[in-house]
């Protein structure tokens, strides 16, 4: 049976939903923001997590000071473990988390020095500790029996992702999922970080400013998304009375090169449809590159994922 369409996404210059009493933000991720008397700024309200996720967890590691926030959503059916990308939050996933949650159970983590998470080190997003934090939060949760596990990670997450199966420690790993994490693109795009860092938007007078700006000139183009997850990536500068970023991106430059893309092993299965595809269109995957294909092998396999170009 065909799953059911997705429904469309909601850019900028639609209309979105109404904003009632389900548009209160958390206070616990920013505090009260300033009163604003402008109605056009009502279609950037924020909307509040819980539209979209049944519960938020404080995540407590053992023997540590960590403890790393996630929302959790669905009650059956493979646990897809969501890390997203630098300066964003778990919420990031917010809208794919609803799409998702009636055929699976969706975990949504704010990575080390991002969302609510707390650490003893905010600053250390070196591959090495965020590798670690995210192997401590799945075993903290699950045990050293956990169910089928589907990684999927955003551009730094997507790393994050990568490395975690690397290091073959989560049990029943079922699949993984990157996007947008490509090594030459990445690596190339290094020497230009520093300069889009400062040369966006550093302050705002509210958080419905901030969610206007990450549509208008910022990352994000659709409105719902951004009035979900944008208020979890600010904080509140009580010296200058305005919202600015909760992730200083710019002081972690000695930890970027650790985000590139890293190889994984070929585990190519006969049957999978899109390797008979390449077959029968006379096309193959290019090992000269970053193209590489990753799968548990086993005959339960359903999730299958291609990180990198295909030629």
């Amino acid at each position: 049976m065909e799953p059911p369409p997705l429904s469309s996404l909601q850019e900028e210059g639609e209309e979105g939903p109404t904003v009632e009493d389900s548009s209160v933000f958390s206070a616990a991720v920013v505090p009260p923001r300033p009163a604003t008397h402008s109605h056009s700024l009502h279609k950037y309200a924020p909307l509040d997590w819980s539209a979209y996720f049944d519960e938020e967890r404080r995540v407590a590691i053992p023997d540590t000071d960590n403890v790393f926030n996630a929302y959790t959503t669905g009650s059956e059916g493979p646990v897809v473990f969501c890390l997203h990308g630098g300066g964003y939050s778990g919420l990031s996933f917010a809208l794919a988390a609803s799409q998702m949650k009636d055929k699976a159970r969706v975990v949504a983590m704010d990575l080390r020095g991002h969302g609510k998470s707390t650490t003893n080190d905010d600053l250390d997003l070196s591959i090495e500790t965020l590798t670690n934090d995210v192997i401590a939060v799945i075993r903290t949760m699950y045990g050293d029996l956990p169910p089928a596990i589907i990684l999927v990670g955003h551009s730094m997450g997507g790393s994050v992702a990568i490395h975690v199966a690397a290091r073959k420690e989560i049990r029943n790993l079922h699949g993984l999922v990157v996007v947008d994490v490509v090594e030459g693109t990445a690596m190339a795009s290094l020497v230009h970080m520093q300069k889009i860092l400062a040369n966006r938007a550093q302050h705002f007078p509210s958080i419905e400013k901030a969610i206007e700006w990450s549509v208008k000139g910022g990352p994000l183009r659709n409105i719902e998304s951004a009035r979900v997850s944008i208020p979890s990536t600010l904080k509140y500068d009580e010296s200058r009375e305005c919202y600015t970023y909760r992730t200083p991106l710019e002081q972690t430059e000695k930890y970027w090169k650790g985000w590139s893309f890293r190889q994984v092993p070929i585990l190519p299965s006969a049957k999978d449809p899109v390797v008979s595809w390449y077959r029968q269109t006379g096309q193959s995957f290019n090992n000269r590159s970053n193209a590489r294909k990753i799968s548990n092998g086993g005959d339960s396999a359903h999730w299958t994922c291609y990180t990198g170009r295909c030629t």
